[in-house]
């Protein structure tokens, strides 16, 4: 439980101050008023912190891990800041590797735990340093001016990830009102919120992850600008994006997130197809359906299951590849080859980078949902015997549970999946089906079957 010390800061005004000589220093929060142990923290991150102390260096906890450290939750990454640079911390660890040319960082290494020191960092620079650059929009491209840790706090984002746990003397050094905010369990933006977006548009879906992540509201002043400035997100590298993305819906709080994406209007940016699909009447259904799929997740999360973005983006994607079929199928394209073009093209749309060993698996479990309707035959059993049967399965399952294919469908196959390989082959009539095969030429059907396409 967080004590309950005042929060000495009035937020309206300092927080958006840019000049740098008139803000003040830190409130220093003494050991005996906060709840941060050592106990608590990694001792591959202590020892980093003691070793630059005994070097001679400032060395600091930071971000995430004190906030969650305050909120009696487990860090799973402690991040370092010190005053040393990249050289002088890469001279100190024999097990540190220089990386980052955006932001140039250290990682020190403990087997596979990875430790991330960085210099502290200055708030502003001239506009001909090399070492700092900006678009035309405002995005940082490249911010490697260090400075102090007053200057650094104000390069940071939210007040609760501005927070500095003081080796030295075990103290918690708080600029912004930080622990103000965590004790309210507000989400505050330092600085001008419309700059700070321009200068890293992510910071929009970072602050709606970690109001979702935290269960914090975000303050008034750090909301109101998101919706207006969504389309900056365009110009975000597809891959930052992704990896974004699956922050979002694969730590474990997918459906607060989807939510408020869809409140602050930021989903459009990330599955543009979907927005569209959410615009028509069946908007209800398919947000039913999703954060159902994104529940499921949040459990398989909680039991420590595997997860893939191939069912992420499964989920999202059905709604607008499946119109998208039909459409074709219209046009005179038979139902599998639609399926499969549909998925084809939507995928290639995507604003976020999809990887293909997620792209590919994810359209053979899309396209195998209409052979579901095939209940007899070879068709039927090829579908059994496929490797990605139960994936297919269990998002047939997911959409009869919304009402998206007929119950009587999934519990046909339900049945079947309980039978002994010999009652398989009399429910499915395979004898049958073979002894017409032996006997005549095969009517016609469809070209090709999907099994004999390359997805």
């Amino acid at each position: 439980m967080i004590p309950a010390f005042l929060a000495r800061r009035n937020h309206g005004s300092f927080l958006n101050d840019t000049d740098a000589e008139s803000r003040v220093g830190p409130v220093i929060v003494p050991r005996g008023e906060h709840n941060v142990s050592r106990a608590n923290i990694s001792p591959n991150a202590l020892k980093v912190l003691y070793r630059l102390k005994s070097a001679g260096f400032d060395a600091f906890l930071v971000g995430g891990s004190v906030r969650d450290l305050l909120l009696d939750r487990h860090p799973k990454d402690f991040d370092v800041v010190t005053n040393a640079d990249p050289d002088q911390i890469q001279a100190l660890f024999r097990n540190c590797r220089l990386i980052g040319r955006r932001f140039r960082l250290a990682h020190v290494r403990f087997g596979r735990d990875i430790v991330e020191v960085a210099t502290f960092r200055a708030a502003g620079a001239l506009p001909d340093d090399d070492d700092r650059a900006h678009s035309d929009s405002g995005r940082i491209l490249r911010d490697n001016v260090y400075g102090t840790i007053g200057e650094d706090v104000w390069r940071r984002d939210f007040t609760v990830n501005a927070l500095y746990y003081n080796i030295t003397d075990f103290s918690i050094w708080d600029y912004v009102g930080g622990v103000g905010d965590v004790r309210a369990r507000t989400l505050r933006l330092i600085g001008d919120p419309e700059k700070r977006y321009r200068e890293d548009p992510v910071r929009m879906l970072r602050a709606l992850r970690f109001a979702a992540k935290l269960d914090f509201m975000l303050a008034p002043e750090t909301a109101a600008p998101i919706p207006s400035l969504g389309k900056l997100l365009n110009d975000v590298p597809p891959a930052r994006l992704f990896d974004e993305l699956l922050k979002l819906f694969q730590s474990g709080h997918a459906v607060r997130s989807f939510d408020l994406l869809l409140e602050h209007d930021l989903l459009r940016y990330l599955f543009r197809d979907t927005q569209a699909e959410l615009e028509t009447a069946d908007r209800e259904k398919i947000v039913a359906f999703i954060r159902r799929g994104l529940a499921n997740t949040d459990q398989r999360v909680r039991e420590d299951k595997p997860i893939t973005p191939m069912f992420l983006y499964a989920l999202f994607l059905w709604f607008p590849i499946r119109a998208l079929a039909r459409r074709l199928e219209s046009e005179g394209w038979n139902d599998g080859q639609a399926m499969l073009e549909a998925s084809q093209r939507i995928v290639a749309t995507q604003q976020t980078a999809f990887p293909r060993r997620f792209s590919s698996p994810m359209k053979e479990l899309l396209t195998m949902q209409w052979r579901f309707g095939h209940r007899h035959g070879a068709r039927a059993a090829r579908l059994l015997e496929h490797k990605r049967f139960r994936a297919a399965y269990d998002f047939l399952a997911l959409r009869a549970s919304c009402g998206d294919v007929d119950q009587a469908t999934l519990d046909w196959w339900t049945e079947l999946t309980s039978l002994p390989p010999d009652e398989q082959s009399k429910r499915l009539n395979l004898n049958r089906a073979r002894r017409r095969r032996r006997g005549g030429r095969r009517r016609g059907g469809r070209a090709t079957e999907i099994n004999d396409v390359v997805v």
